[in-house]
């Protein structure tokens, strides 16, 4: 998927998320998708290096 597009995409979703969940709900929503996403790279970085390991 083009860059552009994905940002896009992004970008919409949060404004989505934003206009439907409470205001107090908001930051530990902003926690766990930054978690998931720490945790995707720490996945993809491990693999990578297992992999260059061999």
């Amino acid at each position: 998927m083009d860059p552009i597009a994905i940002t896009a995409v992004v970008t919409a979703i949060a404004a989505s998320i934003s206009q439907s969940a409470e205001p107090e709900e908001l930051p530990l929503l902003a926690a766990i998708f930054t978690q998931l996403g720490d945790t995707l790279a720490t996945i993809t970085v491990q693999k990578d290096f297992l992999e260059n390991k061999k």
